[in-house]
């Protein structure tokens, strides 16, 4: 950080109410030019909220926003991006028809009078020159953003911020879909940015990742900013109890084998016409299994397949012993499977509805009658789940919108906990949301397999894997190459079969119980 800069941002007794919640409470904190200025707390502490503040995207209710020293009002993002503030948000806003230029141009585009021609050729350069320095040169810039994967679609939007020469950059988890090299190569253009002048505001729950990139981190709890202080002072443990106010109890598992059951899910031979082929396991009732993959490794297109979301060539998937044919979601539930998917905002949450809705969205049949929804069932049900998994919320009537990432993935975890699933498929579970969530997602998850339910978990987080799973497949190149138990797996054996470049496979698993 530059010798006693100027702020270029100054937050006075921020405050922000919403219905039923105070989600700011006299905020203070200052961001100067060229610093990293980490922001982290549990979900609910108020960072995103704080975030949408400077984006214009909320007003708030009391105290002052200074902006290079003066007075600021921030009424829309507009504004915002005028001021020279620039925010790559969790939750991609791409166009997926659009092009990774136009994409990347958009920002340039919006602030033009609706009659200005578009200069195709200065938004190619600009595009290149922005992917060339993150890297990606060999991004096609004419491709519509919708066919790249999610890694590459969290860099373009990345490039679309730093287009517009911000004077500060706000990254809300900008990693999350990312491999660890593209992590690496992306840490490397924020301290760039940071050598230049910018202002980095960097939100994050992958701790040690702060310590590493920070200068100085603020920590937020129940809307309050209760410390800030140098990275070089600080702990993963020191961070941890700032941020949570209380002890987390790390989720321990039981690696019994002898103790499981039945085979749940036998996949066999299972092949798509393009991406993976001729994929073998199993997963047994109490059973937890990790599926670990690079993002082209196929391994979400495993998930869709085993959930009737693309084609079968061939191959036969059974559950309990029984062949089915899954063509959609809908007759995956009915076979007992439920899907909790990596896309939490776009394909799992309903945003514009209650957390009532939300939880029995996928139990219909259990609260209605000849069709008709019976409202009293629903809040019941709803209530069970938003109880027993500690939904943090004023109730099932609240919004969905208005919760945290990981209060929405509670909500969405609760809607498959609801259905009663004899297999539990979680597709990069605990993305973007903080350690307090992420312990007690396992715990239910425990929980559920002690009850003798199947849990698939297709992730990139390995210590997460690592740490959960009784077994952990590892795909490369649309086949699996690794299996590994739960006393023989490390990130590094894991990692090798990810890429390539070893195979570690076992074939004496017990089958019985």
């Amino acid at each position: 950080m530059s010798e006693n800069p100027a702020a270029i941002i100054q937050l006075e007794n921020i405050t922000k109410r919403f219905p039923g919640v105070l989600a700011l409470d006299q905020v203070m904190m200052s961001v100067y030019p060229g610093e990293i200025h980490a922001v982290i707390g549990e979900n609910g502490a108020g960072k995103s909220t704080l975030m949408n503040l400077l984006a214009g995207e909320l007003q708030p209710d009391d105290g002052v926003i200074y902006f290079n020293g003066a007075a600021t009002l921030i009424p829309s993002p507009a504004v915002s991006r005028r001021l020279g503030i620039s925010v790559v948000f969790q939750e991609l806003a791409l166009c997926a028809n659009l092009s990774v230029a136009e994409n990347i141009s958009l920002w340039r585009i919006s602030e033009k009078s609706p009659l200005a021609f578009v200069d195709r050729k200065l938004f190619d350069a600009t595009a290149e020159e922005t992917l060339t320095s993150l890297g990606l040169a060999n991004i096609n810039l004419n491709q519509p953003v919708g066919q790249l994967s999610v890694a590459k679609q969290q860099m373009v939007e990345i490039a679309k911020a730093i287009s517009t020469q911000a004077r500060v950059l706000i990254l809300d988890e900008p990693n999350s879909a990312l491999t660890q090299e593209e992590s690496d190569h992306l840490f490397g253009v924020v301290r760039r940015l940071r050598d230049d002048g910018v202002a980095v505001i960097y939100i994050s729950h992958h701790l040690q990742e702060v310590l590493d990139l920070a200068d100085r981190i603020t920590v937020m709890r129940d809307g309050h900013v209760v410390d800030t202080l140098s990275a070089g002072g600080a702990t993963i443990s020191s961070l941890i109890a700032s941020m949570v106010g209380r002890n987390i109890t790390a989720a321990e598992r039981n690696f019994d084998q002898q103790s499981l059951g039945e085979i749940s899910l036998d996949v066999t031979d299972l092949s798509n016409p393009i991406t993976f082929k001729n994929i073998s396991f199993q997963v047994r009732a109490r059973e937890v299994v990790g599926v670990a993959g690079l993002p082209d490794s196929c391994k979400d297109e495993l998930v869709e397949a085993l959930f009737g979301l693309c084609r079968i060539k061939s191959g036969v998937i059974r559950l309990n012993g029984k062949p089915v044919r899954i063509s959609s979601p809908t007759e995956a539930i009915c076979q007992g499977m439920y899907l909790i998917p990596a896309d939490r905002r776009g394909a799992g949450a309903l945003l514009q509805m209650t957390l009532q809705d939300n939880i029995v969205a996928s139990s219909l049949p259990k609260v209605s009658r000849a069709g008709f929804l019976l409202h009293g069932n629903a809040k019941v049900l709803a209530q069970t789940y938003f109880q027993r998994l500690d939904i943090r919320a004023t109730g099932v009537s609240q919004s969905m919108a208005t919760l945290s990432g990981g209060n929405q993935q509670k909500v969405i975890v609760a809607r498959g906990l609801a259905t009663g699933p004899a297999l539990f498929v979680l597709h990069e579970p605990t993305r973007g949301i903080d350690v307090g969530a992420e312990a007690e997602i396992y715990k239910i998850l425990q929980h559920l397999a002690g009850q003798g339910a199947a849990i698939l978990i297709v992730s990139s987080e390995l210590p997460e894997l690592i740490s959960q799973c009784d077994r952990i497949l590892v795909m490369h190149a649309g086949r699996i190459t690794g299996v590994f138990t739960h006393g023989d797996a490390t990130e590094e054996d894991i990692l090798a079969c990810a890429m390539g470049h070893a195979e570690h496979l076992i074939s004496d698993l017990p089958l019985t119980a």
